[in-house]
């Protein structure tokens, strides 16, 4: 990784430092035997050898004393060099952990922005005269123009499965793709919790949004579902005469979400990314087999921050909502495991 390059250099210096002091420490042995044996001679030789006697003691207690420095420095770096893994190691994780923590709540807040944008679309088209229309005055008429406009809608924006204009006794009488969701039109959904709160809202600002859910009637495809009152006159204030429901086509946008996330191609072979809803059950994944589990995160409470789990490094970061939008408590979490490759390839 990027971050690692000061701690590897450092290492680096350390490893060096070692090799050179082992080759002094080597060096100095040799010089010792020879001014041994430089005294031997000496000493063979009688009073013409003293000379030379005194040159091979000093040689002798000079590489003595560079022994002892070379021995001293290598006990310095071998303590300096462990402090310098320790805390290289802890910078290293903090580097890791507030970077990772930065791209997942990037990933969180990324969906929210798209998910912003689903909750204006819901309250703009439920002011749409023709869907206005079909809840005002519901004869087949205007029931199979609501549906046509509501397909043209859907031609321009292609995240959504479908979209269901409901009266007010919960039965939908117009849909975007009847011939794909031929099961939709007069199917009852009074009983679904964003058709009710959809109906409760006090004006035309407020919406509904459910968490992730596969739709039956969509068949079984993972949306997040938008809804607003059709009110009377399509006004702000006006009467609630109906609901509009929107079914954004979740799977697809947020896998694009998961899989953008801003990494280099080291850290990509070694991340996993994920968004989790507020139960914390994984509804996006760059690893397949999560979708639909439940994720203990261990966050002790935090919105943010990261934490060691073994060999991992899990990061995390709730949702800040975007502009009007408060989000739904969901999550962007990032997995990184730098020893992911070497376990693949054993």
């Amino acid at each position: 990784m990027r971050d690692n390059t000061v701690l590897k250099l450092a290492l680096d210096i350390a490893t060096i430092t070692r090799e050179k002091i082992g080759m002094i420490e080597k060096i100095m042995q040799q010089t010792e035997i020879l001014a041994l044996n430089a005294r031997i001679e000496a000493a063979r030789a009688g009073s013409s050898g003293a000379a030379f006697s005194v040159v091979a003691q000093e040689m002798g207690r000079v590489s003595g004393g560079i022994n002892t420095i070379a021995r001293d420095f290598r006990q310095q770096v071998e303590a300096h060099t462990e402090s310098i893994e320790t805390v290289g190691a802890t910078m290293l994780e903090e580097l890791t952990g507030q970077r990772f923590t930065d791209i997942a709540l990037n990933v969180v807040e990324i969906i929210d922005r798209n998910l912003f944008e689903r909750s204006c679309d819901v309250r703009w088209w439920a002011t749409d005269s023709a869907v206005v229309e079909a809840v005002t005055m519901p004869d087949e008429g205007r029931r199979a123009y609501a549906s046509q406009r509501l397909a043209t809608i859907l031609r321009s924006y292609t995240v959504y499965l479908d979209l269901w204009v409901v009266d007010k006794e919960g039965q939908v009488i117009a849909s975007g793709r009847p011939e794909r969701y031929p099961g939709v039109q007069g199917k009852n959904v009074a009983g679904e919790a964003w058709f009710k709160r959809a109906l409760a809202t006090l004006d035309g600002d407020a919406f509904a949004v459910a968490d992730i859910a596969n739709n039956p009637l969509l068949n079984e495809a993972p949306a997040a579902t938008y809804a607003a009152a059709i009110r009377q006159r399509g006004e702000r204030d006006g009467e609630p005469l109906g609901v509009l429901g929107i079914f954004f086509d979740w799977a697809p946008q947020a896998q694009a979400v998961v899989e953008g996330a801003r990494f280099d191609e080291q850290e990509k072979a070694r991340s996993r990314v994920m968004l989790l809803d507020a139960e914390e059950r994984i509804i996006a994944d760059t690893r397949p087999d999560g979708l639909g589990h439940r994720y203990s995160l261990k966050r002790d409470s935090r919105i943010r921050g990261y934490y060691a789990e073994g060999d991992k490094l899990v990061c995390f970061a709730r949702t800040p909502g975007y502009e009007t939008y408060e989000g739904l408590g969901w999550f962007g979490v990032v997995e990184y495991d730098p020893t992911r490759l070497d376990k693949t390839a054993s």
